[in-house]
């Protein structure tokens, strides 16, 4: 099936879509031999194309990729910062044949399970606030919560304008507690739980959605199964442990 120049090239070159629309519109996509700057092209099986002159194998757009990783500490999600040393993404050796972004982003200081595809329509319903998709992370915490302040992140926290809150909080003993999100606000928990006076020390995220992390070993990645690509999707459940 025909893919547009703009998608081929974000994916055969590992670029952004922005990025990949504006290299083709600077004249250094060339199909068959000949410059084209129109990002809607349609691209059949058998074209020719070379970026900055030089060839490029087209992707195979139809296969489906969902990966799970269990990221350490120290590493950052975004793949597009030069200037980043620990990439996220860097850890999914041998990389696949299509480029993967993340769904959502866990911090570089923060660990646990991030979610990775080529499925745009999968990565936008994972991370749109519209779908009320739950994550459960376990934090260490600087102090112990009052009652009152387990309350208080319930019903939120105002900062820098915006509403920070949890679905749900449970103690776990020794600062340390499980919490329940459905938004994913930047660093929403680290500046959630310093406003209630307990700065975040160790923060692990264990579920998104219905797909567990599990045993899988930090540092580690593997294929979703097809029955956990459906499950990501499921909103989750608060009351599960």
């Amino acid at each position: 099936m025909a893919e547009t120049l703009g998608k081929i090239i974000s994916q055969a070159a590992f670029l952004s879509r922005r990025a990949a629309v504006t290299a083709i519109k600077s004249g250094r996509v060339r199909i068959n031999g000949k410059v084209c700057m129109n990002p809607a092209e349609r691209i059949e099986p058998g074209m020719r194309l070379a970026f900055d002159r030089r060839p490029l194998e087209i992707p195979d757009l139809t296969e489906k990729w969902y990966v799970m990783l269990n990221k350490p500490v120290g590493y950052v999600c975004t793949a597009s910062d030069p200037h980043a040393p620990l990439k996220a993404i860097d850890l999914i050796v041998p990389a696949p044949p299509v480029r993967l972004f993340s769904a959502g982003r866990l911090d570089k200081e923060s660990s646990g399970l991030i979610l990775f595809s080529n499925d745009g329509d999968f990565v936008a319903q994972l991370t749109h606030p519209k779908f009320q998709i739950v994550k459960r992370y376990v934090v260490r915490l600087a102090a112990e919560l009052t009652p009152e302040a387990q309350k208080q992140m319930v019903r939120g926290v105002r900062d820098d304008g915006e509403l920070l809150k949890v679905l749900r909080v449970k103690s776990l003993g020794g600062c340390r507690y499980e919490l329940f999100l459905n938004e994913g606000k930047k660093r929403e928990i680290r500046r959630l739980t310093a406003a209630l006076g307990a700065p975040t020390l160790e923060l692990d995220r264990l579920s998104v959605g219905g797909v567990e992390l599990g045993s899988l070993p930090r540092g580690e990645w593997r294929r979703l199964t097809d029955s956990e690509v459906k499950a990501a999707l499921m909103p989750g459940d608060i009351s599960a442990t």
